[in-house]
């Protein structure tokens, strides 16, 4: 921690295509972040490592797995905590989310938990029904083992899951009565999406495919694949073609599911898909088709695409082209002011309340109700109910109000450069350690207005400003536009 007396050079900073991998790969700018990437050698020798999170320590993983009993669970013991009274099943997914958000402030794996992050809300399974509710952690847990390797392997273990299953109906579809539901999403939002072609009789005989995974729903929640619940007979959706002549319909999905997540219209949705998270709402049709190239000729592995679109010219150019959704919004905060969150002690406990806040915010990570996944553009996240609440969450974070247990702030005279400083040159300072850029003229108007300094009034850890109103300053560098925008 720096504190009041320790002489130190005004924060350092990084180039700009650096800064933008990081905002756009991970939970938010850090100077410790910025650190690692020098010591790594430069942003893509670091960002090749990240792309390989083995070789990276999952400490606070592992570590922060136990804050709450349920993320480590079994279904079934979810499912008896919940009947003997321990925790009903909608807090057990409650406390999923919050792992999924303190994961992303702390983890040493950034990337990783970033692209679990976008796979759970490309395969959206929301957790609000106590059905799905036993089955929510561990459907997270299965995507972020995969979420950097190959996309026919993801697709595979997602569609089969008991969590998916339950939450399209799969898990209660026969051959004498075929639901059609995981068929037609599977099609439309987990694939080859409607541009391909595909026609009601393709979604009719995916239905039928898929059948034979079961869950005893309600009773005893067996989880099985039942072969007298298998359509059996001649099946075909768009180039797909099966004999399907067993009971055991594993293989015939196996092979289904190979083919959809090969198929150039799945290529390209998937490319897209990731263009519009990681680069702009609009990407050109020149990015989306360079991504599925390269997507298809590397067997669907997902590391391979995401190099080529952080070496594209069109990635670079895309520096404040992306709004915060309100989970990244209030990730991207707590890293910036350097808040560690501690393991929960009580329900007002910050590793607990951050799921609060992020609800104030415009909404908990998995809490979209429709099968989609919640929305990814400026469009959707830039009202002005939004702002105000960040603005609200921004400032009582930045004055450590809220919350106010088991967090660890920093102090307000731990952000000054030494022992006294110029107030322009501490504006300068603070744009670097939050925003990891250089103030502007209009940052440093905002910071006079919010405080009524000076530029060239000397600030000390006795200065009103550090005494009083720091948090006020603060907020002029979270409130801002590039603290919005990733």
């Amino acid at each position: 921690m720096v504190t009041a007396t320790t002489i130190v050079p005004i924060a350092s900073v990084l180039d700009a295509r650096s800064l933008l991998v990081i905002n756009r790969f991970t939970g938010g700018w850090t100077p410790a972040l910025g650190a690692e990437v020098k010591r790594a050698g430069g942003i893509d020798r670091w960002f090749a490592r990240q792309l390989t999170p083995s070789l990276i320590s999952d400490t606070f993983y592992n570590g922060s797995a136990g804050w709450w009993r349920s993320n480590t669970a079994t279904p079934a013991e979810l499912r008896s905590r919940a009947e003997r009274g321990i925790e009903p099943l909608w807090v057990a997914v409650a406390n999923y989310e919050r792992w999924s958000l303190v994961r992303r402030m702390h983890s040493a794996r950034q990337v990783q938990e970033t692209m679990a992050a976008f796979w759970e809300h490309h395969f959206h399974v929301p957790g609000g029904a106590d059905a799905v509710g036993s089955f929510r952690p561990s459907y997270g847990r299965t995507i972020r083992r995969l979420a950097l390797g190959r996309f026919d392997t993801l697709l595979q273990a997602v569609t089969t899951h008991p969590a998916m299953g339950i939450h399209l109906s799969n898990a209660v579809s026969t051959k004498k009565s075929p639901n059609e539901n995981l068929g037609r999403e599977l099609l439309e939002l987990h694939t080859v999406g409607r541009a391909s072609g595909y026609t009601e009789d393709d979604v009719k005989s995916s239905a039928r495919i898929l059948t034979g995974y079961r869950v005893d729903l309600w009773n005893t929640w067996k989880v099985w694949y039942d072969t007298d619940a298998h359509w059996t007979g001649p099946v075909q959706v768009l180039g797909f073609k099966h004999a399907n002549t067993s009971p055991d319909g594993r293989a015939v999905v196996a092979a289904y599911l190979k083919y959809l997540a090969h198929h150039p219209a799945t290529a390209r949705r998937i490319a897209r898909k990731l263009a519009v998270h990681f680069v702009s709402d609009h990407p050109s049709n020149a990015l989306v088709e360079h991504l599925a190239r390269v997507y298809l000729a590397n067997g669907t592995a997902i590391a391979p695409v995401l190099k080529a679109l952080v070496a594209s010219s069109e990635f670079r150019g895309s520096g404040g082209r992306k709004v915060r959704t309100p989970e990244e919004d209030l990730i991207a905060t707590y890293r910036a002011l350097g808040a560690r969150v501690l393991a929960p002690r009580s329900d007002g406990s910050a590793a607990n309340a951050v799921l609060w806040q992020c609800d104030q915010l415009g909404g908990r990570p998995f809490a979209w109700p429709r099968p989609d996944g919640r929305p990814d553009t400026a469009e959707a996240w830039s009202s002005v109910s939004r702002m105000l609440n960040s603005f609200n969450v921004h400032r009582t974070l930045a004055a450590g109000w809220y919350p106010g247990k088991d967090v660890r702030y920093r102090t307000p005279a731990s952000w000054l450069p030494g022992r006294s400083v110029r107030f322009d040159r501490l504006v300068n300072h603070l744009s670097r350690k939050i925003l990891g850029r250089p103030s502007t003229a209009l940052l440093l108007q905002a910071a006079r207005q919010a405080t009524g300094c000076r530029d060239g009034t000397i600030i000390t850890a006795s200065h009103p400003l550090v005494q009083w109103q720091m948090h006020k300053l603060l907020t002029v560098f979270l409130d801002s536009p590039t603290h919005f925008r990733r």
